[in-house]
């Protein structure tokens, strides 16, 4: 468990940077700074997302899991779990919107903390590093990946703190408790784990990551949790594809 503590860490370390920077800019270079962190986004999105080796599973792994996403209002269930964290911090008051209520600008701090909560737990919990560096600190005690990713997200947490605020600090804890459960069941669950599972899941995840970058430039506002059903999608047609060809003599 120490690489997820390691992890932890250096994005809540990443935040507060980050959070330094911000309170420094104005709103115009805040806006250049989430442009830019939105394009980054979408260009690492792209790069996973690309690693899938059989495009049918991508389909329908993230279509279907939009749609049980969307059924059961994934989105909205996260987001409020963000806002009730949002009551855990004080919050200062905008002053550059001084036509809105206390209650308004309260109401939408809490949307903003709850945004970046979200987006930043799903850019740090997707992809192959996640899941390998796991694995590989709970089986070998090798925390090389897991550093190595610590260091990646501990930068982009200061970019997306700057973005969208202090609740980037609080994807901590989504990743304490996803990294710190693949890591406790590593040794149980690593043998289902393949080379191209792995990339199945990067690709998804990928899809995932592109579209925080989508919404941060601004293009449209897709509600990313609603399709974060496509990782368990993505992990059954894997599962499944063997048994499946072997049924049908292929």
């Amino acid at each position: 468990m120490l690489a997820v503590f390691v992890n932890c860490v250096a994005v809540v370390l990443g935040s507060l940077l980050g959070l330094l920077v911000a309170g420094r800019m104005s709103r115009k270079m805040e806006d250049v700074i989430q442009t830019g962190a939105g394009f980054i986004t979408l260009i690492l999105g792209m790069q996973m997302a690309f690693k899938y080796q059989n495009v049918c599973f991508l389909t329908l792994a993230i279509i279907l899991g939009g749609i049980i996403g969307t059924i059961i209002d994934l989105d909205a269930k996260i987001l409020s779990l963000g806002k009730l964290l949002a009551r855990l911090v004080p919050q200062k008051n905008s002053e550059s919107c001084p036509e809105k209520g206390d209650g308004e600008t309260a109401l939408s701090s809490n949307r903003n903390f709850a945004y970046a909560f979200l987006n930043a737990s799903v850019l740090f919990c997707v992809g192959a590093m996640a899941i390998l560096g796991s694995f590989k600190a709970g089986i070998e005690k090798d925390y090389s990946i897991i550093f190595t990713k610590s260091i990646l997200d501990g930068f982009m947490a200061i970019s997306f703190t700057a973005a969208m605020g202090i609740g980037t600090a609080f994807s901590a804890i989504a990743i304490f408790l996803y990294q710190g459960a693949l890591t406790l069941l590593s040794v149980a669950v690593q043998p289902y784990v393949s080379d191209v599972m792995l990339a199945e899941l990067t690709g998804s995840g990928g899809v995932l990551i592109c579209m925080i970058g989508i919404n941060l430039i601004g293009l449209k506002k897709i509600k990313t949790a609603n399709y974060l059903p496509a990782v368990v999608f993505t992990v059954l047609f894997v599962l499944l594809e063997s048994p499946v060809r072997n049924l049908l003599g292929i």
